[in-house]
């Protein structure tokens, strides 16, 4: 009997492509044989930053099908990937369907597409094809593209999404987060261009996402029980994160298609660059919740002064820090700087890569909090493991999620811009002491760890609604 094949399609930037890529892992690991597509480059880095190792099971099959010349991507500029997601990728994809569907061995069953690819649902929907929709970011985004309408219709914004009244704040339940309308998913994406691009694709997504027969997303009911509870068609199968996995006595099937739940990946699979794990060894060095841990996420750049005020920050602190600086974001006068810093500062004091294995840094029990751009992956990974966040957002959904952070679960602190537009090294000092001095803010994060760690177990929730997602796909 031939194995039920799943077509896997992310949205081709690290944050889309990692929690699909934890979802490609653990369905494999029921038997299903996974096609995950992406751009040539998305697939380059994936493999580069495995540097070899097998951390793909052998069920996932990465496949390409646009190149360079045709998708023209920028990795390093937030919405800057070419249109041609959106207008040549599509003819490619149900080329690959027809093409693979010729043997009936290999077959597709079931597409699970990125919530933000509408024409993927549509595709599958007029070729007769099961399809999910996957929300790679919180609930609550949906919440805000569902009620796009309402927003038009109570004056906050006109129909091209600018906003009619700037930094005015609303709330669409108690448990969900403050939005502002200057800081929403499109008003915060670039130039006025990008920002119209951005809100368009929300508003045509929302039918596609809408008439999915699944739609599914990184999250937990206790997370977000306010968007739950305004959208109960949305259902929460997270977190999903590496050292995750579903209970082998969870289904009868057969043994020689599971993976031992123990095996973790050396490096995890999806990112774009090659993890230093060095930084695991100094973590072992550092006392027990001591260590502030900073990272960005793959798209965050500060200018020169912006880096340096970082840095100095960092050293006031008085606090052993591990400071994730990707390479391509340093400028000569900039990287001058940073080798003279970490001369300066010793080897003991901090330590300096260029990518981390972040899952394993967060649940290491040196690390104290989080400096984090509050990315969604970042948010549920640091939420997973109970670690306090400072709350850093650069663009799109962070500014959401940190109001959850702040706000909602109260498990950390916002940092405030000086008159200048900079966040100094003063204000990063005293944000990391309130936060490291504040045992509540650690113990809020531990419980919200202990709901996390309990909604992936057998018989919790997001378990659960796992199961019977896997359930329905091979359904006949």
């Amino acid at each position: 009997m031939s194995k039920l094949h799943i077509l896997i399609i992310p949205y081709p930037v690290q944050g889309h492509v990692i929690p699909l890529m934890q979802l490609a892992q653990s369905l494999a690991k029921y038997g299903f044989k996974i096609t995950f597509v992406n751009t040539e480059s998305t697939r380059k880095s994936i493999l580069n930053s495995l540097s070899g190792k097998n951390s793909l099971h052998d069920q996932i099959h990465l496949v390409s099908v646009l190149d360079e010349s045709e998708s023209g991507e920028d990795k390093n500029v937030p919405g800057k990937l070419s249109e041609a997601i959106f207008k040549i990728m599509p003819g490619k994809i149900e080329k690959l369907i027809e093409v693979t569907n010729v043997s009936e061995d290999e077959r597709i069953t079931c597409i699970i597409a990125d919530q933000s690819l509408g024409w993927a649902l549509e595709l599958a929907d007029r070729m007769g094809i099961k399809r999910a929709a996957f929300i790679t970011a919180a609930a609550a985004n949906l919440i805000l593209g569902f009620n796009i309408p309402k927003l038009i219709h109570d004056g906050l914004i006109d129909n091209d999404g600018t906003p009619r009244i700037k930094d005015h704040t609303f709330q669409f339940e108690p448990t969900m987060p403050i939005m502002n309308t200057s800081d929403l998913l499109w008003t915060s994406m670039g130039n006025s261009t990008m920002q119209k691009i951005i809100f368009n694709m929300l508003v045509h997504n929302n039918k596609s996402v809408k008439s999915a027969d699944w739609l599914i997303c990184n999250s937990t009911y206790d997370l977000e029980p306010g968007a739950f509870k305004l959208a109960p068609e949305i259902v929460p199968i997270g977190p999903l994160l590496s050292n995750n996995s579903l209970e082998s006595n969870a289904l009868s099937l057969e043994a020689e298609t599971l993976i031992s739940s123990r095996e973790s990946p050396d490096s995890l699979a999806g990112s774009f660059w090659p993890e230093d794990s060095t930084c695991l060894n100094w973590l072992d060095q550092q006392p027990l919740c001591s260590v502030v841990y900073v990272a960005f996420g793959s798209f965050t750049i500060f200018n020169e002064t912006q880096f340096q005020e970082l840095a100095l920050g960092l050293e006031l602190s008085n606090k052993p820090f591990l400071w994730v600086v990707r390479t391509n974001t340093l400028d000569t006068k900039s990287d001058i700087f940073l080798k003279k810093f970490e001369e300066k500062i010793g080897r003991q004091k901090g330590k300096i890569v260029s990518w981390a294995p972040q899952q394993k840094v967060l649940s290491h029990s040196s690390i104290g909090c989080f400096v984090s751009h509050c990315g969604w992956n970042s948010t549920i990974e640091a939420m997973s493991n109970g670690v306090p966040i400072l709350c850093w957002p650069y663009f799109a959904d962070q500014f959401m999620n940190q109001s959850y952070v702040c706000d909602i679960w109260k498990v950390g602190l916002g940092l405030k811009k000086g008159d200048n537009g900079f966040i100094s090294c003063g204000e990063i000092k005293v944000k990391v002491e309130q936060l490291l001095g504040n045992d509540v803010f650690k113990k809020r994060a531990m419980q919200i760890k202990e709901m996390n760690m309990n909604s992936v177990k057998e018989g919790g929730k997001s378990h659960q609604n796992l199961i019977n997602f896997i359930e329905w796909i091979k359904s006949s």
